[in-house]
């Protein structure tokens, strides 16, 4: 099964946007992205809407605010961080929960908010969960059952979520300058080592265009900051394509093979 699928309307000229879920959950929030309102159907939780308040709502509202959002994951290493990037269905969140396997602190899944503060990139952290699907569960734990669904009442959408806050896992709750960005790319059975390749800058940058966070509410203005602070992220941060093999047995190479390239960055 897929997301909740959800739509964008414009309310009272334009001054609000009502982001509408299949399930009738509603939120209504102003173009500055300083108020929000939310209601849900009887059968529905606070619980539940907390989840899609997290998640897609939170997205929107930063890049009201002027927040350039990838969609991605990130992890910390040392004092450093990493985004993980691709469409959806990739292996952002499978990737990020390989790292979490291994003792790595995560920062954010799915939405990765990037701010330029004193000549740095900083990812930002979210909130301390992980969300998989369960096809991605049994890969790490061998049951597609052994996490709890994200939002249990919704039968429409199946993904769990992996509790960060358990002894066992970490998570990073401050800010950390970003210093490596790996998109993953079609997947190859050419060898069990993913491939990995620095993209050239022009490369990157629309690359990275094109895996920004609900990008489609942008106006003018906004897609020319945006344009800009991406250029500069990609003159600071250096860009990665990663192609890993298709099959799950190979998972955890992936993150040996960025370890490995970070040890020269």
């Amino acid at each position: 099964m897929g997301n909740p699928v959800w739509i964008v309307e414009e309310l009272l000229g334009g001054s609000h946007l009502r982001l509408t879920y299949d399930d009738g959950t509603q939120f209504v929030f102003d173009r500055k992205g300083t108020e929000i309102w939310g209601t849900w159907p009887k059968n529905l939780t606070l619980e539940d809407t907390a989840t899609y308040l997290l998640g897609p709502v939170m997205g929107l509202v930063l890049r009201l605010r002027g927040v350039t959002c990838l969609h991605a994951s990130a992890i910390a290493v040392g004092d450093r961080a990493i985004a993980i990037v691709g469409r959806s269905g990739a292996g952002k969140s499978t990737t990020a929960a390989a790292f979490a396997e291994l003792g790595y602190p995560i920062l954010s899944d799915d939405i990765v908010a990037l701010l330029d503060q004193d000549h740095q990139i900083l990812v930002q952290p979210a909130y301390p969960r992980l969300r998989l699907w369960p096809s991605s569960v049994e890969i790490l734990y061998n049951n597609p059952d052994a996490l709890p669904r994200l939002v249990p009442t919704n039968p429409s959408w199946d993904k769990t979520y992996l509790d960060l806050n358990q002894d066992q896992y970490k998570f990073q709750d401050t800010p950390l300058p970003l210093v490596g960005i790996y998109i993953l790319g079609d997947r190859t059975s050419s060898s069990p080592i993913p491939a990995l390749t620095q993209l050239p800058k022009r490369k990157a940058l629309m690359d990275l265009i094109a895996n920004t966070y609900a990008n489609l509410l942008l106006d003018k203005t906004m897609r020319e900051q945006e344009f800009g602070f991406l250029s500069d992220t990609v003159n600071q941060v250096p860009v990665y394509q990663l192609n890993a093999h298709p099959d799950s047995e190979h998972l955890f190479n992936i993150p040996t093979v960025i370890l490995e390239n970070l040890d020269h960055v």
